[in-house]
């Protein structure tokens, strides 16, 4: 029975850490307000997820997650892949540029070693299936290298300051060099940056953002009914 209760408050400390991070921002949520906000010790935050940013991870997880069934409605719905890939990057940036904890969670995830590994995992994957016919040739190592670099150009576009270029133009450069990156032909890329261009793409990055807060909510939900769930069968099989 102890084992249920320790999943519970595992699933009930993703639940109140991914909400802050998205709504509070992850720099802005110390690890105490996750437990006060429980009502739980440090100790047993720590227990289950050893520092803030494993915590993070699991956020992470989650908008990876979430990005492949964007990619996989787009394509259901007509849209190419390479533009779908392209619109990613631009709502995300566009989404930072509107919102501060957007921003902050996006860098941050960035910025973290762990984060980044599966950041570049699951680019790196959906990278041979969107590019794949213009890498034919290329090896596994080749991709890890190419996201690599791909990852550099992503934060890069993401952090600003108030020298920064604007959004535009930031948005058209880091499409280039990517798509460049993939070997993707050059009137290709002009065609792909002109179409995301004409969206209204700060709009857009709103909207995923709220579909992303939705998406991530409805994960937590989901999780903790069935654990719930099982519980109720536990008691059920023990009484």
């Amino acid at each position: 029975m102890a084992r249920k209760r320790v999943n519970t408050t595992k699933c009930e400390i993703i639940q109140h850490a991914t909400k802050l991070f998205l709504e509070v921002g992850y720099s802005a949520t110390p690890p105490k307000r996750i437990c006060d906000e429980l009502d739980i010790s440090t100790g047993n935050l720590t227990y289950y997820f050893p520092t803030k940013e494993h915590l993070l991870t699991v956020l992470v997880e989650m908008l990876c997650d979430f990005q492949r069934k964007l990619l996989q409605d787009a394509v259901e719905e007509g849209q190419t892949s390479l533009l779908a890939v392209c619109l990613e990057l631009v709502t995300m940036t566009a989404a930072s540029e509107d919102n501060e904890s957007a921003k902050d969670l996006f860098l941050s995830s960035y910025s973290s070693p762990m984060c980044l590994e599966i950041i570049r995992k699951n680019d790196n994957e959906r990278a041979k299936m969107v590019y794949g016919e213009f890498c034919s040739d290329w090896d596994e190592e080749q991709f890890a290298e190419a996201e690599t670099l791909v990852s550099g150009i992503e934060y890069a576009t993401l952090m600003t300051t108030d020298v920064s270029a604007p959004l535009e133009m930031r948005i058209t450069g880091a499409l280039n060099n990517i798509m460049r990156i993939y070997n993707v032909p050059e009137e290709l890329r002009k065609t792909m940056i002109q179409k995301v261009l004409k969206i209204d793409y700060r709009t857009l990055g709103k909207t995923v953002l709220e579909n992303f807060k939705d998406f991530v909510y409805q994960t937590n939900e989901l999780s903790f009914q069935t654990l719930q769930s099982d519980v109720g069968q536990f008691k059920e099989v023990t009484v």
